[in-house]
């Protein structure tokens, strides 16, 4: 396996020292080692992956020097536009070196929202015209970082290394809980679920659907949630559309931090647009949870702020058990949209599984619970 500290000092000996990303669970290791020991102001958590291209094409200009871009290959759909219409060597020509972490490998086993995105991966970046090299246990370090360093000369443009599953040694994060919260996420969805009652909920992507999931298992409840398994930062988006679709029927979003944080721009979207029947409920924890644990910038954020400049009627925040309970009621009375952020802290069982419906059939069963 391939040591992270090995990996970042290689690549610093070739002036490679500054990174930007979206953590990914299959390159966490080397993502938790980069957090803990990049330089200050040398790495930057970003809120999307399209962010972290636009920054390496900055940096670039500012000092000459590439920069690394680590995202998981579903981020690939929200680098794209800056991909080629900013770094491409026909256009910018701006040198970057992308470490993607391929999740949904073909004949390795895997959730059913990364099987289509792991098939066509390796077309996309020739698509892209972007030259690449798969990355394994057993691959020779330091010949990927020098034919890294020379694609990256001779090009001018992004270049890519596909990370297989394994590829890096473990590494465990040093870095403390971003907030003092100590109530559970699986707690707190178990009292939003009762207070949601008959609500159509939509939940976003990682551990919060699995949570949500097997809570309908435990509580002997019909599944009737559209588990938002793919598609990161849109669950607020695919709930709004819910909502305007049955504006009869509320509609409970149930967002995470790094979630909103992907796709902010949908909060002013949902503020203006008024929809009566819109509750969204942030889970913040400021965390990547679901692949590493890497910090998000929600916890020196105001959502409160942002919701009420976004146009949302009224705010609300909890942090206990009763409180939230007491936020709920005090929602209650208000027309949407509103927002109740809920502060959480990391951490989840370790036996937790995985929804055993295919996407298909939780969305079939969210819009039979829409259509009664």
């Amino acid at each position: 396996m391939i040591e992270p500290k090995e990996f970042v000092d290689a690549l610093a000996e070739q002036s490679i020292e500054f990174y930007a990303g979206v953590p990914d669970s299959l390159l966490k290791d080397f993502c938790a080692y980069v957090d803990d020991h990049g330089k200050q102001g040398q790495h930057v958590i970003t809120a999307n992956e399209g962010n972290a291209v636009a920054m390496a094409s900055g940096y670039h200009m500012a000092t000459g020097k590439s920069a690394v871009v680590y995202l998981q290959n579903s981020g690939l759909g929200n680098a794209i536009n800056p991909l080629t219409s900013i770094a491409d060597k026909e256009v910018y020509q701006t040198p970057m070196l992308l470490v993607v972490g391929w999740r949904g490998e073909p004949g390795v086993k895997d959730e059913p929202q990364h099987i289509k995105q792991g098939r066509i991966t390796p077309e996309q970046l020739e698509l892209l015209e972007i030259p690449y090299q798969v990355v394994a246990a057993d691959s020779d370090l330091r010949e990927l970082v020098r034919w890294s360093r020379n694609m990256l000369d001779e090009t001018g443009a992004p270049v890519a290394l596909l990370v297989k599953k394994g590829a890096f040694a473990g590494y465990k994060s040093q870095r403390k809980p971003a907030t003092n919260a100590t109530l559970q996420r699986e707690s707190a969805l178990d009292v939003l679920l009762t207070l949601a009652g008959d609500a159509s909920i939509v939940s976003t992507t990682g551990k919060t659907s699995r949570e949500v999931f097997e809570l309908r298992v435990v509580r002997e409840e019909k599944q009737r949630d559209f588990l938002t398994v793919g598609g990161m930062g849109h669950t607020a988006s695919i709930a709004l559309g819910a909502a305007m679709g049955r504006p009869d029927k509320p509609v409970v979003c149930i967002d995470g931090d790094g979630s909103a944080l992907m796709h902010l721009g949908a909060l002013p979207i949902i503020g203006s647009l008024k929809p009566a029947n819109f509750t969204h409920v942030l889970l913040n924890n400021a965390a990547h949870e679901s692949v590493g644990g890497q910090p998000t910038v929600a916890d020196r954020t105001d959502f409160r702020a942002i919701a009420l400049a976004s146009g949302y009627n009224a705010y609300a925040m909890a942090s206990t058990p009763d409180e939230l309970k007491a936020a709920w009621a005090q929602l209650a009375d208000e027309p949407g949209p509103v927002m109740l952020e809920v502060r959480i802290t990391t951490g989840s069982r370790s036996d937790l599984g995985r929804p055993t419906s295919t996407p298909r059939e939780n969305k079939q069963a969210f819009m039979e619970w829409l259509s009664k």
